[in-house]
């Protein structure tokens, strides 16, 4: 099971580095059209080389129309995609102030707890993605500029919230069997360094 969680997870994990990939270029050349189109409208370029600055403004070049609809749904999608992995290695910040002096078993025992919550809030977070998905789809909202509709981000966002949801629940199991067995079954959290 932990081999299909971990496949699950990267791949996830690798969809949502693509879209982020893809947002990057996305805003990058965007920036680049809007810099370009500036010059090319402006007095310099409009007196030194009309004619060059109008071909070029007539083949399109400017922002991205819509580009910030596309980063706002491929934003979502992307925190989704990461949470699995980030989850599934323990790699949460963490703050261990109070609990570093504790003994093991209580540790163990505030983990599983910690991931018992954890777990419901993502099942919560998925079923309400979900509803959204559901009520933007019977609106036919659309995004403003490119008219995509709305639901397609849902849609997106809920695939990567049930992956996280999934693996919440997995983790939340497997610190059950730690605290039971009083043995580390899976990594102790990364969390970030102090």
């Amino acid at each position: 099971m932990q081999g299909f969680m971990e496949k699950l997870s990267r791949l996830f994990a690798l969809l949502g580095g693509i879209v982020l990939t893809v947002l990057i270029v996305i805003v990058c050349l965007s920036v680049l059209g809007r810099s370009l189109n500036s010059v090319l409208n402006g007095d310099m370029m409009q007196q030194a080389l009309p004619d060059l600055a109008n071909y070029l403004l007539a083949l399109g070049i400017g922002p991205i129309n819509g580009d910030f609809e596309l980063v706002e749904a491929g934003m979502a999608f992307a925190i989704f995609a990461f949470l699995p992995i980030c989850h599934l290695n323990g790699a949460h910040a963490s703050v261990d102030i109070f609990t570093q002096h504790l003994r093991l078993r209580m540790n163990r025992f505030l983990r599983m707890m910690i991931e018992f919550v954890f777990a419901a809030v993502l099942i919560i977070i998925a079923y309400q993605l979900f509803q959204g998905m559901l009520s933007k789809l019977n609106s036919g909202q659309t995004s403003f500029l490119i008219q995509f509709p709305v639901w397609w981000g849902y849609a997106l966002s809920v695939t990567g919230a049930i992956v996280a949801a999934i693996v919440g629940v997995y983790i939340a199991g497997l610190r059950v069997l730690e605290f039971s067995a009083n043995r580390d079954i899976l990594p102790v959290e990364m969390g970030a360094d102090h």
